[in-house]
């Protein structure tokens, strides 16, 4: 007897069967139960998901000559013959081979006659998007008015592209992408009742690239199963579906948190030599960072989509480094992605940011400074060593005069007069964002004109890369319409090198921290 892929012969049979699609599975039992059946269904979502299978569970549920409850038997004729497809009261159609107007016009004409077994003819259309917009119009009298014999299923993964006119006349449901919690099970069951011996590791691994197909990933565990047998382990996987190594990922991860410049450069090598996709690599990474911020703000888990071991691991690092700098990192690895995704030099674009990204290793958060510096000053106010933390609670504001908000006449768009009261700005800024304040130090006003308000970048690293984040400029944006009364937006400009550093930084005004101690 010739062999029978996985997919294939774990297809779902009845509703209980299908994985992951409970919103739907549930209500159509309960329709057939009730005899509340639409003329024309629509199944959209990914691909792999079940939409087919279930359009043929609910053609044997409705044409079942035993069951009534609204789940198939699969013993009597119809049932038989619509498992084995070879039912001529249900066909199913390719709509991307029949997607003419004659196809149709074909179809319009058989529909009136009566089935020859069965309760109802059932047409389930396979990618109906790829009909032509003439074959949904000859569709559209057919589905609002069809023979009470006809049932009609369609399934899509562009739902979209679908006419309003046909979504109208149709019951929708989505279908949703099954996460690898729901997959692994499900081919564990299947590896019990085939005899393959793979660890859930393993498992994991292919659920993952499945990318929440169910179908991809019976296909991918066909494959490995071919290749290592019925014993399975986890270099098999990866060997077969050419995978990223998760422990080399981790490592570079591991590598940049601990600023290992050279040890970035050695991996980045070992990437590179093994044939590994740069992009993909890069694309892997930044999900790493997600997950160990993840594992540390989310103690449930479940927002990852890890193992018990990984997981452990993924939280002994995050909790090393913190949470605001894994923050940091990920936000530099995705303002950096636009440039590895579109340049010619993958490795050395890779190298680069690798190696910044390294340098972060002694980056220190402008609040934990402040705190520092805040009780810096209470001990030398009082004569005594500093407090281990600020003393006022950390939801109180800094004690920073504020600036009035100054109303600047509606002429005095000039650089000198917006320029005098710079300083004023960044004291209104202060006890609103005191990190926000030193950076803004950092940085020189250039000019004030038409409504756009021109600062030059510094030359320092963070305060040169603050602003890139949208959220800090909206609320930089914000802080300038309130301080100036007028409607403002802000630029950032590249200043060149030749430019004087006196030139470049405007006089810091004085924020009320204390004096450097001597």
């Amino acid at each position: 007897m010739p062999y029978e892929v996985l997919a294939r012969k774990w297809r779902p049979q009845v509703f209980q069967d299908v994985v992951g699609q409970a919103h739907v599975t549930q209500t159509l039992m309960n329709a057939v139960k009730t005899g509340r059946l639409a003329d024309a269904y629509l199944f959209s979502g990914p691909r792999g998901v079940g939409k087919t299978s279930v359009a043929r569970i609910l053609s044997k549920a409705i044409n079942c000559e035993r069951d009534t409850s609204g789940t198939p038997c699969n013993e009597c004729t119809a049932c038989k013959e619509i498992t084995s497809g070879i039912s001529v009261d249900v066909q199913e159609i390719d709509g991307a081979s029949n997607r003419g107007i004659d196809e149709i016009r074909e179809l319009r004409e058989n529909v009136k006659y009566l089935p020859s077994a069965s309760r109802y003819r059932i047409y389930i259309i396979d990618e109906v998007h790829m009909l032509t917009l003439q074959a949904f119009n000859a569709l559209l009298k057919t589905l609002e008015e069809p023979p009470r014999h006809v049932k009609f299923i369609f399934a899509t993964t562009e739902a979209h592209k679908v006419p309003v006119t046909i979504l109208s006349r149709c019951q929708r449901f989505d279908f949703k992408r099954i996460p690898p919690a729901r997959i692994v099970p499900y081919l564990e069951s299947i590896c019990q009742a085939e005899g393959i011996r793979i660890p859930r590791t393993a498992l994991t691994l292919i659920a993952r690239e499945a990318d929440g197909s169910m179908r991809d990933a019976e296909r991918l565990l066909d494959q490995v199963v071919s290749f290592a047998g019925t014993g399975v382990e986890d270099r098999d996987v990866i060997a077969t579906l050419g995978l990223m190594d998760q422990d080399l990922i981790f490592e570079t991860a591991e590598a940049l948190l601990g600023g290992q410049a050279l040890k970035c450069l050695e991996l980045v090598a070992r990437i590179y030599d093994f044939g590994y996709d740069l992009k993909e690599f890069y694309r892997l990474l930044m999900q790493e960072f997600r997950d160990l911020l993840l594992s540390l703000l989310d103690e449930t888990g479940a927002l990852v989509d890890l193992g018990t071991e990984e997981r452990a691991r993924c939280l002994a690092l995050a909790r090393t480094v913190g949470a605001e700098r894994l923050e940091f990192t990920l936000n530099f690895l995705l303002t950096r992605e636009v440039e590895l995704r579109q340049t010619v030099h993958p490795r050395l674009a890779l190298e680069v940011t690798l190696v910044k990204a390294a340098s972060l290793g002694a980056y220190v958060s402008f609040g934990e400074l402040l705190q520092e510096v805040d009780a810096l000053a209470q001990g030398l106010g009082t004569g005594q060593p500093a407090p281990a933390c600020p003393a006022r609670a950390p939801d109180e504001p800094a004690p920073v005069p504020q600036a009035t908000p100054k109303a600047v006449p509606a002429g005095a768009d000039t650089a000198r007069e917006v320029a005098a009261d710079w300083p004023g700005l960044l004291k209104f800024v202060a006890p609103q964002n005191r990190i926000m304040a030193n950076v803004l130090s950092d940085l020189r006003f250039l000019e004030l004109g038409a409504g756009v308000l021109k600062l030059g970048k510094g030359a320092k690293g963070f305060s040169g890369t603050y602003l890139d984040d949208k959220d800090n400029l909206a609320q930089l944006t914000d802080y300038a319409r309130r301080y100036f009364k007028r409607d403002l937006s802000i630029r950032l400009v590249e200043e060149e090198a030749g430019v004087p550093q006196a030139q470049r930084q405007a006089p810091r005004p004085a924020l009320d921290l204390p004096p450097p101690v001597q």
